[in-house]
C-alpha cells in the first residue's frame, strides 16, 4: 500500500538522496510546514561529502574545505537556527601552498595586497601587475554574474547582458570563445602563474583550454574565505541532517529508491527497492540527472532531463584517503591546501581529453590536520590526494598500480614522502565513482562546463515532468558544496510556488560566488 500523499491537507514531498542539495531542500520545505521524507540509499547522510576510517581517525574523502559560508548561515537561519552554534568553522588565511618541479613555491592568501607582494617576489614586477589586472577582472565578473546566475533559479540572459555591460573590467573575459587558459596568458607571462590560476577550471570539472574565461570568478570565492570544519566535513553533513529532523523532516537511511511513479503526466510518488510505495505531492531528486536517460529511475521519468543537460560529462578523479607520517623536505611545510604541479599542463590535460590517465598530473594534497592545528612530529596525519581523471567510457580498466606510481613517485621527486606509503585499497578510481553514483559515468561535477552555452544547458530545479524537481551538483547553479546547497533552495522555492504554498524562510540578501568541488568515496551506491 502506498502512503498518503498528504495528511489533513499538508503536501508530502519525497526527497531522494541526502546530499547537500537534498538536505537543503528538505530543511527549507519542512521549515515551511511541508511534510518531508528523505530517502537515502546509504547508511549515512551527506552524499559526496563522506569520511572514511583511517588509523588517525575519520579522514575526509570528498570536499575538504568550505567556501561561501553565508550560504549555510542563510540555510540554518531559514530553520530558526545559527550555523555558529552547530558547526565550528576555522578560517584558513593561507588559501593554498603551490609547488613546482623546479623547486619553486608560492603561497596565496585571502588578502590581495599580500598576494601581490608574494607574486612580485616570486616572478617580478610584471607578474605583480598581471595579478592586479586579474584581480580586477575576476572581481568584476563576480559582481556582474552572481545575481542573474547564482541567485536566480535559472540564468537570465538579459540580466546577464545588462550586468556585463556595466562592468568594463570584466569585458576581457567575455570575448566570444575566450577560454580561461587564454585569458590567463594575457595576464601572466610566467607560465607557472597561468598554470596556477587555470586550475580553477578543474573545480567545476573542466579543462582550462575549453572552460569559459568567465569562470575566473571562482578565484574570488576562495579569496573571500576558505574554512576548515572542526570534526571534518562530515560534521557539517551531520549538522544539516539533524537540522532537517528538527524542522520536521523524516530521514530514512538504507532506503534505496527503485523508481519514480507517475500518474496523469505528473509524479505521484516513489517505489523503494523493497517494493514499498510512498505517495507524494512532489519529488526532489538529489542524484546525478544522467540516471533518468539511462532508465535508472524507471520508464515514466526517462525523458525528465534533456540529453544536453547532462552531456558532455565533466571530469572524474582518482582519490587517495589515508593516514601516514609525512616526510621529505616538503613534509614539514605542508598546509591544509597543497598543490603539486606537473611541469607541462599539456601532459596532464592532453591524455585526459583522450580518456587516459595524465602522464604528468597535478596532485592536490589536503593535509587535513594542518587546517585544525599542526600535529606532533611523530603523529600520523590524515591526507586526501586528488588527481584529475576523465569520466568512464564503457568498461573502464583499473589502473591502480599505475596511479600509485604516478602519485607517490611524483611527490617523492618533489620532496614529499609518506610512511607507510598508502595501499591501493585506499584509492577510489573513476570506475568506483561510476558505481557509487549511478548514472554519473564517474563524472563528479555533472555536465561539463565547456562552451559558452554550458551555463544555460545545465538543468534547473524544474524538470520536464510535472512534480519532479532536481537538487545537487548536477543541477543549476552547479558543482561544489555551496552551489549544490543553493540548488536545494531553488528546488524548495519552486515547489512552494507550484503548490501555491507560502515560504516561511527568512528572506536574505544572497551574495555570490563559486566553490571548490572535490570528489568523495563510499561503500555503496547512492541514488
Amino acid at each position: 500500500m502506498a502512503a498518503p500523499a498528504s495528511s489533513q491537507g499538508v503536501p508530502h514531498v519525497v526527497v531522494i538522496g541526502a546530499g547537500m542539495g537534498g538536505l537543503a531542500s528538505a530543511i527549507r520545505l519542512a521549515a515551511s510546514g511541508v511534510r518531508v521524507s528523505v530517502l537515502e540509499a546509504r547508511r549515512a547522510a551527506g552524499g559526496k561529502m563522506r569520511t572514511l576510517p583511517s588509523a588517525a581517525g575519520p579522514v575526509d574523502a570528498g570536499p575538504t574545505v568550505l567556501t561561501m559560508a553565508w550560504v549555510f548561515e542563510d540555510l540554518f537561519a531559514a530553520a530558526g537556527a545559527r550555523l555558529a552554534e552547530r558547526v565550528r568553522l576555522i578560517r584558513q588565511p593561507l588559501i593554498a601552498r603551490h609547488w613546482w618541479p623546479d623547486g619553486s613555491r608560492l603561497d596565496l592568501t585571502d588578502d590581495a595586497g599580500t598576494n601581490a607582494a608574494l607574486i612580485r617576489d616570486f616572478a617580478g614586477p610584471a607578474a605583480e601587475a598581471g595579478y592586479w589586472r586579474f584581480e580586477r577582472t575576476s572581481a568584476a565578473l563576480m559582481a556582474a554574474f552572481e545575481g542573474p546566475v547564482i541567485r536566480a533559479e535559472r540564468p537570465r540572459l538579459g540580466a546577464i547582458a545588462a550586468a556585463a555591460m556595466g562592468a568594463p573590467a570584466a569585458w576581457p573575459a567575455l570575448i566570444a570563445g575566450r577560454s580561461l587558459a587564454g585569458l590567463l596568458r594575457d595576464h601572466f607571462r610566467d607560465p607557472r602563474l597561468a598554470q596556477l590560476f587555470a586550475r580553477y577550471a578543474t573545480y567545476v570539472g573542466g579543462h582550462p583550454a575549453r572552460t569559459p574565461a568567465v569562470l575566473a570568478l571562482i578565484w574570488q570565492a576562495e579569496r573571500a574565505g576558505v574554512h576548515a570544519v572542526e570534526g571534518g566535513m562530515g560534521a557539517l553533513a551531520e549538522a544539516l541532517a539533524t537540522l532537517a529532523q528538527e524542522a520536521g523532516a523524516e530521514i530514512r537511511l538504507g532506503a534505496p529508491v527503485a523508481r519514480i511513479l507517475c500518474e496523469g503526466g505528473r509524479t505521484s510518488g516513489v517505489e523503494l527497492a523493497n517494493g514499498e510505495r510512498i505517495a507524494a505531492s512532489a519529488v526532489v531528486f538529489n542524484g546525478d540527472p544522467g540516471g533518468f536517460g539511462q532508465g535508472l529511475l524507471g520508464p515514466a521519468v526517462r525523458g525528465a532531463v534533456a540529453r544536453l543537460g547532462v552531456r558532455p560529462r565533466s571530469l572524474s578523479a582518482w582519490v587517495w584517503a589515508f593516514a601516514a607520517r609525512p616526510g621529505g623536505r616538503a613534509g614539514a611545510d605542508l598546509v591544509h591546501h597543497n598543490v603539486f604541479f606537473g611541469a607541462d599542463p599539456a601532459a596532464e590535460f592532453g591524455p585526459i581529453a583522450a580518456g587516459r590517465m595524465p602522464e604528468d598530473p597535478t596532485l592536490y594534497v589536503c593535509a587535513q590536520d594542518r587546517g585544525l592545528g599542526t600535529p606532533g612530529p611523530e603523529a600520523a596525519e590524515r591526507f586526501e590526494i586528488i588527481i584529475n581523471a576523465p569520466p568512464v567510457r564503457g568498461a573502464a580498466e583499473r589502473e591502480d598500480l599505475k596511479c600509485r606510481t604516478r602519485t607517490f613517485d611524483t611527490l617523492s621527486r618533489m620532496g614529499l614522502t609518506f610512511a607507510p606509503e598508502p595501499e591501493t585499497r585506499t584509492l577510489t578510481a573513476p570506475s568506483d565513482f561510476a558505481r557509487l553514483h549511478p548514472g554519473s559515468d564517474g563524472s563528479l561535477y555533472g555536465r561539463s562546463p565547456h562552451g559558452t552555452a554550458a551555463t544555460f544547458l545545465r538543468p534547473g530545479a524544474r524538470t520536464r515532468v510535472r512534480g519532479l524537481y532536481l537538487a545537487g551538483g548536477g543541477a543549476h547553479p552547479g558543482a561544489g558544496v555551496p552551489m549544490a546547497t543553493l540548488s536545494g533552495r531553488h528546488a524548495a522555492e519552486a515547489i512552494l510556488t507550484d503548490l501555491a504554498l507560502p515560504s516561511r524562510s527568512r528572506p536574505t540578501a544572497m551574495r555570490g560566488g563559486m566553490s571548490t568541488a572535490f570528489p568523495t568515496t563510499g561503500s555503496a551506491p547512492s541514488r
